[in-house]
């Protein structure tokens, strides 16, 4: 019978399997003569029956380049034998998390294409995630991982260097020279064509490295990276403009992603929400917004593994500008596609956050409050900028407007580029309104607990700014004339106008979003039989102050410290806040809690609730 492993390299084999299983030996015997090695994917696990064959005595690491069955259907014999999982880092959760993808996942209606189904029908732990653009040792075998979007959105490449070779382990990027493996992997959305235009950008990035050789998941090992690269850009660019209304220039996106708003200041036009970077000098960089760098498109879904933070275009910025460090990064708001590279930054780069005051505490403690389009993890703030204040960074003063609006935790950055006075007002309105032909849209949503006169403020702060461009979010920047000025002032007195015309604020004012009480935390997780605290924030919307009573209701078997229902006396359109110590019970997924209020003889009843994971008492990070 032929034997299923093959030595591609020497200490480096090949195992036929459900995709092609790599065994990397360890450099060096551990101590006793022991010899290890680590795997890139695990199939069926049929790899633990043929250790011998390769001459190795314990598997001590799996690498995973991304998250289907076929790459990791046997990763539970994995565990079972010792060996520790590492998976990519946005991917995480279709691994020890994937029984919650299964619960939750859309099935009715679909129209998210993603192969995210194709997933382990099973979770299993895992050790950790991989450093992407960087090296870690596993098991005596050094190894560099790169991002490659494109088969999944989470996909990475395995690089490691045995004998002056620079070995590239591709998943499932590239199948052969010119070919993938599935087209269908790399549909991510019912229309368009994010996928396959990211594995054109990810050919193009790993083009940059100068590999010697690539190592498929299926398909044989390539001997020539640039040609089977290259031919799979120029075939794979093909195929995307075969399915657009106009060509779409990925090389020129990949190799020049910046453009000039003036000397110094660029502007990414690659990225999902716009991100500025201001020159300096010394050859140092700071970055306003930072979010999904090099995007092609947001496929559906809101899972972390379908939202993609990378750095695709710092590249470009050293070798176009002379950029020698990226030291630091401003966020306008606290939304993912402004934020969600800024840890990323930070790992790789060095670079440092710094945050207004009314943004860094959203950023450091994502869902205390119940917000949208937060960023999962939590992003250390380096400096904390005060509102009104103006700091100092290399050449450039820059002062901190705040800019409510949009969302209430968002400000402005006030600076002179190159004898030009610049506005950064993030998302607060459009930018492409033409006075006297297109009125320009005031982007507010109320859950971002939009406040009523938010943009007559804002209108006024232009006014007293006076800038010669205003750079935005996602439009063209806007060099600013009195016209446009007056436009947003005359839309901004509208828009109070129409709030005072439909809702009945003279009477009652429950404000723009009608919610008069919020619990904080929102999402928080605790151990069974553990004690939390909630805290209920209540403003009183009658003309006449009025005392507040809020009760908390809490599931069967919980208990809350006494009173239960607590007081608070309000003056008009004042707020209060009561808080409780709770004492969860047993272990549930998202147990609801609400606070029922009243204010004066004015009933709300429920008006506010959080979510509490109760976890069992043995999860990691948790106590009893």
């Amino acid at each position: 019978m032929i034997s299923p492993v093959v030595e591609v390299h020497p200490g480096v084999f090949r195992l036929r399997d459900t995709c092609n299983v790599y065994v990397v030996l360890s450099a060096e015997p551990r101590p006793g003569g022991e010899r290890t090695a680590v795997a890139v994917d695990f199939g069926s696990g049929a790899v633990l029956d043929h250790l011998a064959e390769m001459g190795v005595d314990r598997l001590t690491d799996v690498l995973m380049t991304h998250h289907h069955r076929d790459q990791g259907q046997g990763l539970p014999r994995a565990v079972a034998a010792g060996v520790r999982i590492h998976v990519p880092p946005v991917e995480r959760d279709l691994f020890d998390r994937v029984d919650e993808m299964w619960r939750t996942r859309q099935l009715y209606n679909d129209y998210n294409l993603r192969q995210d189904r194709f997933s382990l029908l099973e979770p299993v732990p895992v050790a950790g995630v991989v450093p992407e653009y960087r090296s870690a040792d596993y098991g005596g075998v050094r190894v560099e991982t790169y991002p490659t979007p494109g088969h999944t959105t989470g996909s990475v490449t395995y690089v490691v260097d045995r004998d002056g070779r620079r070995l590239a382990f591709t998943g499932d990027l590239v199948y052969a020279p010119g070919k993938v493996w599935s087209l269908a992997a790399t549909q991510w959305s019912y229309t368009e064509n994010e996928g396959p235009a990211m594995t054109v950008l990810s050919c193009y990035a790993l083009m940059r490295l100068q590999l010697d050789e690539l190592l498929p998941s299926h398909g044989e090992a390539m001997a020539d990276p640039q040609e089977a690269l290259g031919l799979l850009a120029t075939r794979m660019r093909a195929y995307v403009d075969s399915r657009r209304p106009y060509p779409w220039d990925l090389q020129t996106r990949m190799s020049e992603p910046y453009v000039l708003v003036t000397e110094h200041l660029l502007l990414n036009r690659t990225s999902n929400a716009c991100s500025y970077v201001l020159l300096s000098a010394s050859g140092a960089a700071l970055l306003i917004d930072y979010g999904y760098d090099m995007t092609t498109g947001l496929p559906p879904g809101g899972d972390r593994a379908a939202r993609r933070p990378w750095l695709a275009s710092l590249p470009a910025l050293r070798e176009q500008y002379g950029v020698t460090a990226i030291e630091v990064a401003l966020p306008t708001h606290y939304h993912d596609d402004h934020v969600a590279g800024l840890n990323l930054l930070r790992e790789v780069e060095g670079t440092q956050v710094w945050a207004p005051s009314n943004v860094a505490p959203v950023l450091e403690a994502p869902m205390v409050h119940d917000l949208p389009c937060q960023w999962w993890d939590p992003i250390r703030v380096d400096r904390v900028l005060p509102v009104g204040g103006t700091f100092t960074w290399r050449e450039y003063e820059i002062t901190v407007h705040e800019l409510p609006g949009h969302t209430l935790y968002a400000a402005a950055f006030e600076l002179v580029v190159d004898g030009v006075k610049v506005l950064v007002t993030g998302d607060q309105q459009e930018g492409l309104g033409i006075p006297g032909h297109r009125r320009e849209v005031l982007n507010y949503q109320y859950r971002n607990l939009f406040r009523i006169e938010d943009y007559r403020a804002s209108a006024a702060l232009y006014r007293r700014v006076a800038p010669g461009v205003m750079v935005s979010g996602h439009w063209e920047p806007r060099w600013v004339d009195q016209a446009y000025l007056d436009m947003l002032t005359e839309e901004g007195e509208e828009l109070v106008r129409l709030h005072h015309e439909l809702l009945p604020l003279d009477e009652l004012d429950l404000g723009a979003d009608s919610v008069l009480v919020h619990l904080t935390p929102y999402l928080s997780a605790v151990a069974a039989g553990a004690t939390c605290e909630l805290t209920a924030t209540v403003r009183n919307p009658l003309p006449q102050a009025a005392e507040a009573a809020v009760r908390l209701v809490v599931p069967d078997g919980w208990s809350v410290s006494q009173p239960d229902e607590r007081h608070v006396s309000l003056d008009p359109s004042a707020s209060g806040a009561v808080t409780w110590q709770v004492r969860v019970g047993a272990p549930q997924t998202r147990a609801r809690v609400a606070a029922d209020v009243r204010v004066g003889d004015l009933m709300l009843g429920q008006q506010a609730e959080a979510i509490v994971d109760v976890l069992p008492f043995d999860a990691p990070g948790t106590r009893p």
